[in-house]
């Protein structure tokens, strides 16, 4: 047993002084501040806020397959730096992509021995694939994932409502959550002859993809008595879909990601393809409207999307944003991003707690992950609140250290990460900007609904 202590200790109740007893992987016990320890270590943090592990339900790891693009060592060991403790990989981008068992047992042999943080998975729904969605349940996939649109890997196509019809009475009766990317293709501008331009590529993909395939979700969700769930949300305005579906009882939920609200297209440059993902990242209306969205509580959760790919993928050479690999590197990230825009529109430490560790695991299913309370799983960041800093590529843990925050000032840093109650990461100590390790072993697991 041990002792972790903290003036501001960030439970689902609200943020107070507090000492954490924790016995072996669980918090056994929530104590006043200033109880007396006899026989214990006691790891005071003084003012530093005590938060939750972060559960981050939306990463690609790509491995097996594209290891070059990132991999389990290296996307889970930026994610302890980054405070978060749990991870769910999507099931595409790997080879092959998890539409069957036989695909997710290759992705749990090729986990082993590679993981700093917990990892759960997802399964994929694709064309054709309906009979293999009750047996991946089964071996314990967390929910699954598809796309209205076309996803840009060939053995993950797209799905219609047909297909969907089919897939979600399966899910719904299994009690687990279809994830949906919501764009549906249709007329839009053709693109410039400038491959290089920002502009031209956020008009191929408008806003109204998005509204379009957000309202055909709940129609098939409320049909079929299914929870779905509508991933990495860029437009405001398909609120409104969001907020009638509710009111007419459809369990539809909503995410998006720190990108969304750091960023304001009319801010990024022509050439840079760091930027580029899909949906694409919109005007500064779109992304305030996000934030109303998290204050009014039809945004329910922060994910980082993290979707890095090679240099070469991305075009930095030639800065072609039409033709680079679309996402975002920011997993390491993700919480002095959202922190920084949430702390300049008067939103708390509690709110991103909520929105990126406690909303997540519910989502999933994971009682014992995102909240600070007795029985829970012992997974604790130290955030300074009041510290900031540059980010500098030299920083970055992620197999590749291209990211559209590099260069920009962050409020917020990640001091130390507990997983299951051991420390994972601890940058307290760091001399000269490198953090120091604290890891005795790999301690993570492939975890299961």
């Amino acid at each position: 047993m041990h002792a972790v202590r903290s003036r501001r200790v960030v439970t689902p109740e609200g943020t107070r002084p507090a000492t954490l007893i924790v016995d072996g992987e669980r918090i056994a016990a929530i104590e006043p501040h200033d109880v007396p320890i006899e026989g214990l270590r006691v790891d005071d943090l003084g003012d530093l806020a005590l938060l939750p592990g972060l559960v981050d339900t939306h990463v690609h790891l790509n491995e097996p397959g594209r290891t070059e693009w990132e991999g389990f060592a290296t996307a889970t060991a930026a994610a302890a730096a980054g405070g978060v403790t749990t991870l769910v990989d999507m099931p595409l981008n790997c080879v092959p992509s998890t539409t069957n068992v036989a695909a997710l047992e290759r992705k749990r042999r090729a986990a082993e021995g590679q993981l700093h943080v917990d990892v759960g998975f997802y399964g994929g729904v694709v064309p054709g694939n309906a009979s293999a969605l009750e047996p991946l349940v089964d071996a314990g996939v967390l929910g699954f994932k598809a796309f209205l649109i076309e996803s840009g890997v060939d053995d993950f196509p797209e799905v219609g409502a047909g297909d969907l019809r089919l897939a979600l009475p399966k899910l719904a009766a299994r009690g687990v959550p279809l994830l949906a990317h919501c764009e549906l293709a249709g007329d839009a501008p053709r693109p410039s002859g400038d491959t290089r331009s920002y502009a031209s590529y956020l008009a191929s993909r408008p806003r109204r993809w998005e509204e379009e395939a957000i309202r055909l979700l709940a129609t098939l969700a409320e049909e079929c008595g299914a929870r779905a769930h509508v991933v990495h949300l860029a437009c405001a305005d398909a609120l409104s879909i969001v907020a009638d579906a509710r009111a007419r009882g459809v369990p539809l939920s909503v995410e998006t990601c720190p990108h969304y609200l750091s960023f304001a297209a009319e801010s990024i440059p022509d050439g840079d393809p760091r930027f580029k993902c899909a949906p694409p990242i919109r005007e500064a209306d779109q992304r305030e409207g996000l934030w109303r969205g998290l204050r009014e509580g039809l945004v329910d959760l922060v994910v980082s999307d993290h979707s890095p790919c090679t240099p070469a993928l991305k075009r930095m050479a030639t800065g072609d944003v039409m033709g680079a690999w679309g996402g975002i590197a920011g997993l390491q990230l993700s919480l002095p991003a959202t922190f920084t825009e949430a702390s300049e529109r008067g939103f708390s430490i509690e709110d991103v707690a909520r929105w990126m560790a406690e909303a997540p695991a519910r989502l999933v299913g994971l009682p014992r992950k995102g909240r600070l309370a007795v029985g829970c799983d012992a997974d604790l960041v130290a955030f300074d609140t009041e510290a900031s800093f540059a980010v500098e590529r030299r920083m970055i843990l992620h197999r590749h250290d291209l990211t559209p925050y590099e260069g920009r000032r962050l409020r917020g840093r990640v001091c130390a990460t507990w997983l299951r109650g051991e420390r994972v990461w601890d940058a307290r100590g760091a001399q000269g900007g490198a953090a120091s390790w604290s890891f005795s072993r790999v301690r993570g697991r492939a975890l299961t609904g």
